[in-house]
């Protein structure tokens, strides 16, 4: 643009339409521009094929807590000073006076004990500026010592300032919102009973829709333990209405009621693995046209269909024995002799 190489930093990128995004593109191929974007979301959804192809992309990490204590202390170190005044100037002014040049010489100072600061420090999240924002708010109510003229900080200043701050980090609407409920899945999957609980609370303590985790266990209560407790499936559905009657909070304890059950619970994958195996058939046939419903396991509703065959020799099984039914089957003739569930055995076998 003004001939020498342009440095153009997008905040937000992933707010860019398909289209908006695609105008960096030629820039950025012949070397006009270096693009920087920022985002809080995942790249790989939000971020243009295109465009992250010809990106590096690198992962900020949250910070820890022993860096936001760095970061707490620098600020009560290089800030506290002009902070203090600024506070002070805004309250003399608002009481109709100034400040003079004796005012600006009789600083404040600020004392904040060891034990707010590491509070501050771990109760943000790694976030350090919901850190500094909590800061500021304990430096703006703390109570002033008017003879030494010093802001004192203490912890359980610090700790009432938190009160009614939510301090945990959940995205319902991105790779959070997946990554814990693929946590607590796998936790009911591995039996492991404290980490059901643990992720289960992440979620709900964090906004999350309780339905939501409620559908996630009547997916368990199939697909792991299946047959080995099939009472449990009902019961899962009954923690969904649960929750939806009741709602959060309440419902709280009926979710972490049935997660506790299916974490407990025997599992079989067996019903899951050979429907698998069964929808398999389907996608990978090869053969044509997919097979047709035997004649004889059709709907004959009419004359016509009967004419032509359908139902015809269909035994009614309540009516026969189990030997006079030998010979009935039931899956297409190019299927005979398939068995989902022993295939389905034979590949987790063979896999272990």
């Amino acid at each position: 643009m003004f001939r020498r190489r342009t440095i153009v930093f997008v905040d937000e990128i992933h707010r860019f339409n398909k289209s908006q995004q695609d105008f960096f593109l030629p820039p950025v191929e012949d070397g006009t521009i270096t693009l920087i974007g920022a985002t809080t979301e995942n790249p790989s959804f939000e971020v243009n094929n295109a465009l992250l192809s010809r990106c590096r992309v690198y992962t900020l990490k949250k910070h820890t807590p022993e860096s936001i204590e760095k970061i707490i202390r620098r600020a009560l170190r290089d800030h506290a000073a002009g902070g203090v005044r600024s506070l002070k100037q805004s309250e003399t002014q608002s009481n109709g006076g100034s400040l003079d040049q004796d005012d600006n010489a009789n600083e404040v100072s600020i004392e904040a004990e060891d034990e707010a600061v590491k509070y501050l420090a771990t109760q943000c999240a790694g976030d350090a500026r919901a850190a500094l924002n909590c800061l500021e708010m304990a430096l703006q109510t703390a109570p002033m010592d008017t003879e030494k003229q010093v802001l004192r900080v203490s912890a359980t200043h610090v700790k009432h300032c938190f009160a009614h701050r939510q301090t945990l980090f959940y995205d319902r609407n991105a790779d959070m919102h997946y990554d814990v409920i693929s946590a607590l899945h796998k936790s009911i999957r591995g039996s492991d009973e404290n980490a059901t609980l643990y992720w289960l609370a992440r979620m709900l303590e964090g906004g999350e829709n309780p339905l939501y985790v409620a559908r996630r266990l009547i997916r368990v209560a199939s697909e792991d333990v299946g047959l080995a407790a099939p009472e449990l499936l009902p019961m899962a559905v009954s923690a969904y209405q649960a929750a939806h009657f009741v709602g959060m909070p309440e419902c709280d304890v009926v979710l972490a009621h049935v997660a506790t059950m299916l974490a407990r619970a025997p599992k079989s994958i067996e019903v899951y693995a050979a429907y698998k195996r069964a929808k398999q058939s389907i996608h990978e046939w090869n053969k044509g046209a997919l097979p047709d419903v035997p004649l004889h396991i059709r709907n004959a509703p009419t004359k016509l269909m009967k004419e032509l065959g359908y139902a015809k020799g269909y035994k009614y099984n309540p009516h026969y024995t189990a030997e006079e039914l030998k010979d009935q089957t039931y899956l297409p003739d190019e299927l005979l002799g398939t068995n989902f569930f022993e295939e389905a055995k034979t590949n987790r076998d063979a896999e272990c």
